[in-house]
């Protein structure tokens, strides 16, 4: 799903390292990636693809406007 928000053009998929959390998350917004378990598959590329693909859906489908943003968030 593909959000038309002004926003969603210029958030970035960044890596966040705050003293409580360390995780992927968005540049203009408090969205982090919480996995909905392990990683899945039969091998290792399988499982990183996995990965990927619902960091990614994760990250296109949150709206930046129902999230608070982090403090300090460089993007």
């Amino acid at each position: 799903m593909r959000h038309t928000d002004p926003e969603s053009s210029s958030r970035k998929l960044v890596w966040v390292e705050e003293p409580s959390i360390e995780a992927w998350g968005c540049s203009e917004c408090g969205w982090v990636f919480n996995p909905s378990g392990p990683p899945v598959g039969k091998s290792l590329d399988e499982m990183k693809r996995n990965f990927q693909m619902q960091l990614s859906q994760g990250f296109a489908s949150h709206i930046c406007a129902q999230r608070t943003r982090v403090k300090g968030s460089c993007g």
